[in-house]
């Protein structure tokens, strides 16, 4: 039935006469934080947390000279970077996003594993479990990159 429901969306998406722009994360979206809640469940809560609680130490490069996986609740950094900042570094990998070659992690990109609603409904979820004051100031600083463009 949830699948149902979940291309039903999908379809109404598309019927839209304006396309949704994957890069504009939808955090009072009650259909696509509940789908992100489940990806991010079987995708991401193993090295971030079921509590966007992130790995120890996080700060810190580990003995492979990398760092943990990062909190994604209010006590990290995630909420300081714009929805498409968010999203290619999802999609595409650190590396990738941030114009630079060699630096290792265990971040994956997901590219081709997850479709660019599915990426959207994952950050979608993480946004909306932040207090209303983080999300207003990631808000704040997600307007001031679009302005930038």
């Amino acid at each position: 039935m949830k699948g149902l429901a979940f291309f039903g969306a999908l379809l109404a998406l598309a019927a839209c006469d304006t396309p949704v722009d994957p890069a504009k994360l939808r955090a009072d979206d009650a259909q696509v934080v509940a789908q992100g809640r489940a990806i991010y469940a079987a995708r991401c809560a193993s090295c971030h947390g079921e509590k966007l609680e992130g790995q120890p130490n996080w700060q810190l490069r580990n003995a492979a000279g990398r760092l943990p996986a990062p909190p994604h609740d209010a006590k990290g950094h995630t909420w300081h970077h714009p929805d498409e900042v968010l999203f290619n570094l999802t999609k595409h990998g650190i590396a990738k996003a941030a114009g630079t070659t060699g630096y290792d992690s265990d971040m994956p990109a997901f590219a081709g594993v997850l479709s660019d609603l599915e990426i959207n409904a994952v950050l979608s979820f993480i946004k909306a479990q932040w207090p209303e004051r983080i999300r207003r100031a990631q808000e704040e600083v997600d307007a001031a990159h679009r302005r930038g463009k």
